[in-house]
């Protein structure tokens, strides 16, 4: 069966892709991050909503602000990476409604009940996350997606209390970027056969 990509770009964004916990002392220029950012950007959202923010952390300051709410095994792998990304949601997305939905901009008013608000952001907040890390591989990057953090003190640190935007931002996970150190990774972990996964009806 012939497929639109490459066997290789399959290798690249899953089969042979690790999460990595050590970098190499190679720098990541600030053009392939946003690229990173562009490439992600077309994923689908419910009602284009996009809720997803990233907050990346290059220089040393604002990576020491962040080491003290990682948990300890994350600490130092994150210090030396390149890049940290905390991805967070907007929880108030619906205010770009009107710009990302223009057709219908009134839509910014289906979320006034606080669960489907909540579920909205997170579900896709945590999609297009996703659209993120494969779009880091597909352009050559690695990546150390981790949740061994301390929410409200990352919250707390970086978001409430900071004015702007970014006032309503809630981290969801983060992310090392940059070249990976291969002696880092662990042995490959298995995954579930598409019979212990999946069932057809």
């Amino acid at each position: 069966m012939a497929y639109p990509v490459s066997d290789e770009a399959f290798d690249t964004i899953f089969r042979k892709a690790r999460s990595y916990n050590g970098w190499q002392e190679k720098d990541v220029p600030e053009t392939l991050v946003r690229a990173t950012y562009d490439l992600h950007k077309w994923g689908p959202t419910s009602a284009n909503c996009s809720p997803a923010r990233y907050l990346f952390l290059r220089s040393a300051e604002a990576k020491g602000r962040l080491i003290p709410h990682l948990s300890a095994q994350n600490q130092e792998k994150s210090r030396k990476s390149p890049w940290v990304v905390i991805i967070a949601n907007d929880m108030k997305f619906e205010d770009k409604i009107p710009q990302l939905f223009p057709h219908n901009p009134g839509a910014k008013n289906w979320f006034g009940d606080p669960q489907a608000h909540f579920n909205t952001a997170f579900r896709n907040g945590t999609l297009q996350s996703a659209y993120f890390l494969i779009a880091a591989r597909a352009l050559g990057l690695d990546t150390g997606p981790m949740s061994g953090f301390d929410n409200a003190g990352v919250d707390n640190e970086f978001f409430i209390g900071q004015g702007g935007e970014r006032e309503n931002w809630r981290s969801n996970w983060i992310c090392n970027l940059g070249y990976g150190d291969k002696a880092s990774v662990f042995e490959r972990l298995p995954r579930l056969d598409f019979d212990e996964a999946c069932e057809i009806l």
